[in-house]
């Protein structure tokens, strides 16, 4: 969370004639009661996740690519910053209008074009619920396997633009594992489209790679060609109490060495575990000081033995308790505390700064040792969870911005833990993007060179800045 504020542009930026001639332009395209400059509406568009306030100018809702060519042909002509937002969920600010202009809400494009089983494929529109197209594709006995937190009530569309991960990610990838092909806008109107509905394309650039996790700042997606895989047959949960992350960090260590690829490998260290029992009113033993939710999936014939070969594993390395589901109430049950962690964070502290760095799984100890460190030097509140299996760790500070020193010790944290994973062999997100709140901090993993290409991918796409401005890229940086 933020106490930044940025005001909306209208009567600095354009002269009345413009804005009437900008707003006349809007209806036109998708009707008067598809654009709004209601006060109530730009507040709605103003925020994400991370609460910094960014007013737009106007809301707009298309219903199709002609129209969201039109209105960026539009915002071209009047050089009108234009912002894609789907259900504003992203927690880097990536969805935030900071230099106003137009909120292009994708909300109406949600329908599931077609979905076909022979091809293992889905074509939908961007406003897709995640969960949505998971369902659909259970009817056919397959599944989307990217799962983010927010996967009940995030689109398809941001998902792409941040090549989202989840839990789900160390057996089955990101996002960007899953897009074979997309329809897009770009900033000057241009419809384009990428990749096949095929498994193989090897025509001419990867322009698909490219624009997954490009946050909305290169192209508008209007349509995305997803891969779909079998659902499996079985799943087992198991729940592994350590009495310290170290041993927690053997399991995962030597997972890589075993034939086992668990679905979900999820961390919590103690704090974490602290602020569930305290308010989720969860029993763990008292001595906790890690715990391994371990999820396996498969046929009904392996994953009994893979599980007990789990079980084992885990009391190799000083397991305090160990649980296996039997059933999906049992597995719900498991999964309580993993669940509990984010709504009793929001009660600890009126502010949190949620971070999604990635180090290798052999790094995991020392990472969250210097978390410990950091806590203590800065006086800071921070817990600690995530998805062991793949490196990415959730690092959150708690704190109270309203406390006179507050935010200059929770810049200095952050600068601290992002230099220490780096120098890990890490990276500063692994899910969340950059967006506007890590900006700042491209600089400490990307050289000079690397950069400034990005930049210049920037400039061919979107030469007048008007699609996402203000994102990724930040000239206040810190090295």
């Amino acid at each position: 969370m933020s106490d930044a504020v940025y005001r909306s542009t209208v009567g600095r930026d354009y002269t009345p004639d413009q804005i009437k001639a900008i707003s006349t332009g809007l209806r036109s395209i998708v009707g008067a009661e598809r654009v709004s400059c209601h006060e109530e509406d730009l507040l709605c568009h103003a925020y994400d996740a991370t609460m910094i306030e960014a007013r737009p100018d106007w809301v707009v809702w298309p219903d199709n690519a002609g129209q969201v060519a039109a209105i960026l042909k539009l915002a071209t002509r009047y050089h009108v910053p234009v912002v894609p937002r789907g259900a504003g969920s992203g927690l880097t600010g990536g969805s935030l209008p900071v230099r106003g202009g137009i909120v292009l809400s994708l909300s109406r494009m949600d329908r599931i074009i077609s979905l076909e089983p022979e091809n293992m494929l889905a074509e939908v529109e961007p406003g897709v619920i995640n969960a949505d197209l998971d369902r659909a594709a259970a009817r056919y006995g397959l599944f989307y396997p990217p799962d983010p937190a927010s996967f009940e009530f995030s689109t398809l569309g941001g998902n792409v633009a941040e090549s989202a991960g989840g839990l789900r990610a160390v057996k089955y990838g990101v996002t960007r594992d899953y897009v074979l092909g997309l329809e897009a806008v770009l900033p000057n109107g241009d419809l384009i489209r990428t990749g096949s509905r095929t498994a193989k394309c090897v025509v001419g650039y990867d322009l698909t790679r490219l624009l997954v996790g490009s946050e909305g700042t290169l192209a508008v997606f209007t349509k995305l060609i997803l891969r779909l895989v079998s659902r499996p047959e079985a799943v087992k949960t198991i729940l592994a109490i350590f009495p310290d992350v170290h041993a927690a960090a053997q399991v995962v260590s030597a997972l890589n060495s075993r034939t086992i690829l668990p679905t979900t490998l999820e961390f919590m260290d103690r704090s974490s575990i602290d602020c569930v029992k305290k308010f989720a009113h969860i029993t763990v033993d008292e001595k906790a000081g890690a715990l391994l939710l371990i999820e396996i999936d498969g046929p009904h014939e392996t994953i009994e033995r893979q599980a007990q070969n789990l079980i084992e594993l885990c009391r190799q390395h000083t397991s305090l308790e160990i649980i296996l589901s039997h059933s999906d109430e049992e597995r719900d049950a498991l999964w309580k505390a993993r669940r509990a962690i984010s709504p009793a964070l929001h009660q600890i502290a009126p502010d949190k700064f949620n971070e999604d760095v990635v180090v290798p799984r052999s790094k995991i100890p020392d990472l969250v040792s210097r978390l410990e460190a950091i806590s203590q030097t800065h006086n800071l509140t921070i817990v600690s969870f995530g998805h062991a299996g793949d490196g990415n760790i959730h690092v959150n500070i708690l704190t109270d911005l309203a406390q006179p020193g507050t935010r200059e010790r929770v810049d200095a944290a952050l600068h601290e833990l992002f230099r220490h994973t780096i120098e890990l062999g890490g990276t500063i997100s692994g899910e969340h993007g950059i967006g506007l709140t890590k900006a700042p901090f491209l600089s400490m993993e990307l050289d000079p060179v690397t950069l400034a290409i990005m930049k210049k991918i920037k400039r061919v796409f979107d030469p007048l800045d008007i699609l996402n401005p203000g994102k990724i890229f930040n000239d206040n940086h810190h090295d």
